[in-house]
């Protein structure tokens, strides 16, 4: 274990591998779920509101569209912000931070009295929303490698849990209660986000690569004890000093590099390629997932039993 020739360090990942996915991952994962879920609902009832507040606030099609055009520029600045905040001062302070946005603005939506209020709330949302990836980066963060495409496809899958369960409620609550109760209910699920927030670890690699090592062992032996294994012998070390240490270098010459630096590494010489490749699959997909789902209900507007009120 441990690169650097030493025989009694070990990685978190080391850490991980030998205390496997149990009980703990599927706390995690459970966790990391409910936000997926949660972002699920609040993206597919753009596709339900739409039509709806077109016909009761006499949107233009322009004006209809911009409800969801706001969401995802709050999205794109969210994604990069939450991303600096998640490695300057923790996963469980970046994910906190994006549910309280998405919750808050989520439910006060509900209550929007104009068209423009309803945009700048969207918008917020979408901030919010943009923090996804955290979620992300903080679930496979505990579970062992080999794992991790595993798990990170049955994570994506709540999704579809969320897609389904939000055109569910629409289905009930549209045709009585209306549009604003939908927003309403659909922010409940990034209610119960901050509910369990408190339950929640810290990633133990950020922990440990930030120089935290007590409180990194103390999670992993929290994971040891409810999986019913043991922690490696030896000393805990991060990436960091593992890569130092092959290559005699400093290991806090990482941290010294700011979010920009960071960033154009994906478009250095190693990473060009699939950082260009990562790119235009994410495009595709993005762009045509969402161009049918915020479609479907186009097709049917004219005859929609959904109006609302």
């Amino acid at each position: 274990m441990g690169g650097g020739g030493g025989g009694d360090t070990f990685t978190v990942d080391d850490a991980l591998l030998t205390l496997g996915f149990g009980k703990y991952q599927y706390f995690v994962l459970a966790y990391a779920a409910l936000a997926w879920v949660s972002e699920a609902m609040e993206m597919m009832l753009l596709s339900f509101i739409g039509p709806v507040l077109k016909r009761i606030w006499r949107l233009s099609a322009k004006e209809q569209s911009l409800i969801t055009s706001v969401v995802f520029i709050g999205m794109l600045v969210g994604a990069y912000s939450w991303g600096v905040i998640a490695d300057k001062y923790g996963r469980r302070k970046g994910f906190l931070m994006t549910a309280l946005v998405t919750t808050s603005a989520g439910f006060m939506s509900s209550f929007s009295p104009n068209y423009a209020t309803l945009l700048v709330l969207r918008c917020v949302v979408g901030i919010g929303l943009g923090g996804g990836p955290v979620l992300c980066s903080w679930l496979l963060e505990f579970i062992p490698p080999p794992n991790r495409g595993t798990w990170m496809v049955v994570f994506q899958a709540f999704w579809t849990v969320g897609a389904i369960f939000e055109a569910s409620i629409a289905w009930a609550v549209m045709p009585t209660l209306g549009w604003r109760w939908l927003l309403a209910f659909s922010s409940i699920p990034s209610f119960g986000l901050l509910i369990f927030y408190l339950c929640t670890p810290e990633s133990p690699r950020y922990l440990c690569l930030n120089g935290k090592i007590k409180e990194a062992m103390t999670i992993l032996d929290r994971i040891a004890k409810v999986n019913g294994t043991e922690v490696p012998s030896g000393t805990l070390v991060s990436d960091d000093d593992v890569v130092a240490s092959d290559q005699d270098s400093t290991p806090t010459k990482r941290h010294k590099q700011g979010a920009l630096t960071t960033i154009l590494k994906l478009l250095s010489r190693e990473l060009i390629r699939p950082t260009l490749l990562l790119w235009v699959v994410f495009f595709g997909n993005s762009f045509s997932y969402y161009g049918l789902v915020l479609l479907t209900t186009e097709l049917n507007a004219g005859r929609s039993a959904c109006a609302g009120h």
